[in-house]
């Protein structure tokens, strides 16, 4: 079996960028489940609404590849690398479903979407320099926090517009499993200082991108 450099990781994770932050460029490896539903009628405040909250999700989703991306690059035990590696390939399903949606209601995939890979990639990468237990650790709080945003947003959602429930339900169901997944694998309960900072920046996140 190959044994990969530096320098070959370090291409494979700029293949990954350019991947993750290029329109229509994700291939789901799971049917979108909200394919198979009628299309529901909505308002044109309610397209909104949801365009926005869908947009925050991809965003979202985004933040999330980028933080494995840095946590593989860096971490320590090959199999906690090869966890966060396969937690980003799953989450590839997420970023198209969002994506999806967002056309079908004729919006967009938000501006900032680079700068927030940069920000929880450098996140990523320093809490797997720190690490594996707080690599997980930091995979645990940053999906519990996802989890809660999704329970949020499908209280807003129109409980009509059954594709946009679906593509919800099923992302919380996977983001709860990660969350699992990383606190069985060790992961630690992170301070609560640095617990509060990641939900001010998650805030932040969320204003940006749902009007942007």
């Amino acid at each position: 079996m190959r044994r990969y450099t530096l320098a070959d990781r370090l291409i494979e994770h700029a293949d990954q960028i350019l991947r993750t932050l290029t329109p229509n460029n994700q291939a789901a490896l799971r049917v979108n489940p909200g394919a198979a539903l009628p299309v529901a009628e909505l308002t044109p405040e309610q397209r909104r609404e949801v365009a926005g909250l869908m947009r925050v999700n991809h965003s979202g989703e985004v933040c999330a590849q980028a933080l494995y991306h840095g946590q593989a690059l860096t971490a320590r035990l090959p199999t906690v690398r090869q966890e966060m590696e396969r937690a980003a390939l799953e989450e590839q399903d997420h970023l198209a479903w969002c994506e999806d949606r967002l056309k079908e209601l004729g919006s967009h995939i938000s501006i900032f979407n680079p700068l927030w890979y940069g920000l929880s990639f450098g996140i990523g990468a320093a809490a797997g320099i720190a690490g594996d237990k707080w690599s997980l650790g930091f995979v645990a709080e940053t999906e519990k926090q996802v989890c809660a945003h999704l329970e949020s947003h499908m209280q807003r959602v129109p409980a009509s517009d059954n594709r946009t429930h679906a593509i919800l339900n099923q992302m919380h169901e996977d983001e709860d499993h990660h969350r699992n997944q990383a606190l069985a694998a060790g992961g630690i309960d992170l301070p609560p200082p640095i617990r509060r900072i990641m939900g001010l920046v998650s805030k932040v996140m969320t204003q940006a991108s749902y009007h942007a």
